[in-house]
């Protein structure tokens, strides 16, 4: 899947060759005789940047290298509509560190990515000119829509075989997106590949039979990062938390299932993101995170709820000194917490599968799916 340029995105290429993310010609060998084609993804968010390299293995893909830098691209974008200049500088030289990778490992089918920071930022376009002409890179501003649909094709592997009903929810930087789905249509060992084709075309709520039927979906510009700043001139701990979860909760009123009381069999939510991986890594005590341990984790709407309270009483000195939530992620674990919070209230649930994966995964299953490079037939 070959990116797609940019509207207004035409600054010639660099004299060092054409830029990284437009269309290339494959080579003729893979840079690893015999290990198949590597494949990228990069997604610039609000607050990261972040890429992915692999290479197809049977129905998944195994991760080559990878890079991941907190950039704050969208540092003051809430207050003045604009990228502001330190946070593209500390992005353009991730870009570069990302680029120099490509090169390194010959990579020639990517999708490189920005997302809800660039959709709203007023001189978006012009840093993604600057992006191609300082790094070389070609990225995509994507639809919040797309994201939501990558988002949801990363988590294929975690819907369980008996679900129905499934919440898929993404909480980024500057965006929370949210996704239900109802797979009562779709025979119970097609379900994990029916969300996987679901990267293509766009949300249908009339599928074929047999397929999955979107029930409905928002994109709430509201993240991390964004509702921290919203409520930032709030002193008091606790009221700040509460005061942004209900307000995250207000945001809701025109998603569908919102005002659906009836009590739903078979319910499953699925959870991506930085917030709700520390969460279950507090859960399971650990001294040092461990995505084996934490991808895949089930908790209830108690055991999630134990932690943020745990969080609360920690209050911000605390938080910044407990090593399960990291010196990066301390300021704004709160917010994320409240957004998770505000959804196990309207949703409660005895199964919330965890998710340490998300965009880029999505993209990667998107490309790999597109070229016909994965065996579903293995999980």
């Amino acid at each position: 899947m070959t990116p797609q340029r940019p509207a207004g995105a035409g600054t010639p290429p660099t004299p060092e060759g054409p830029p990284i993310g437009a269309a290339r010609t494959p080579s003729k060998a893979p840079r690893h005789p015999g290990s198949g084609p590597l494949y990228a993804a990069l997604d610039l968010g609000t607050n990261s940047c972040r890429m992915l390299i692999a290479r197809p293995k049977g129905g998944q893909f195994e991760v080559v290298d990878s890079f991941s830098k907190a950039v704050e691209l969208g540092t003051g974008l809430e207050s003045s509509g604009l990228l502001s200049h330190k946070p593209m500088q500390r992005t353009l030289q991730a870009l570069r560190i990302c680029r120099s990778k490509l090169e390194r490992h010959d990579v020639h089918r990517m999708r490189l990515v920005a997302t809800e920071a660039c959709r709203r930022a007023r001189n978006s376009r012009e840093f993604i000119r600057r992006a191609q002409r300082e790094t070389g890179l070609t990225l995509d501003i994507i639809t919040a829509e797309e994201e939501a649909r990558l988002a949801v094709v990363s988590c294929a592997s975690l819907v369980a075989a008996d679900t129905e009903q499934l919440l898929v929810i993404d909480i980024g930087g500057g965006s929370t997106e949210l996704v239900w789905i109802d797979l009562s249509r779709v025979a119970p060992e097609n379900r994990r590949n029916a969300i996987l084709s679901m990267y293509q075309g766009s949300f249908n709520r009339d599928p074929l039979p047999g397929r999955p039927r979107v029930v409905d979906w928002i994109s709430v510009p509201l993240g991390v990062a964004t509702l921290k700043d919203y409520f930032a001139d709030v002193d008091d701990d606790a009221a700040r938390f509460a005061l942004m979860s209900w307000y995250f909760e207000e945001q809701l009123e025109a998603f569908t299932p919102y005002a659906d009381a009836t009590p739903h069999k078979a319910f499953q939510i699925i959870g991506t993101s930085g917030t709700i991986t520390t969460v279950a890594a507090s859960y399971l005590r650990l001294k040092r995170y461990d995505r084996n341990k934490v991808d895949g984790l089930v908790m209830n709407s108690g055991q999630v709820d134990s932690v943020i309270r745990e969080y609360l009483a920690l209050g911000p000195i605390g938080r910044r000194q407990d090593p399960r939530i990291g010196r990066e992620r301390h300021t704004q674990i709160m917010s994320g917490a409240a957004i998770l919070t505000a959804l196990m209230r309207i949703w409660p649930t005895e199964r919330m599968s965890v998710a340490d994966r998300g965009l880029r995964e999505g993209l990667l299953y998107a490309q790999m799916s597109s070229d016909g490079a994965l065996d579903l037939t293995q999980n």
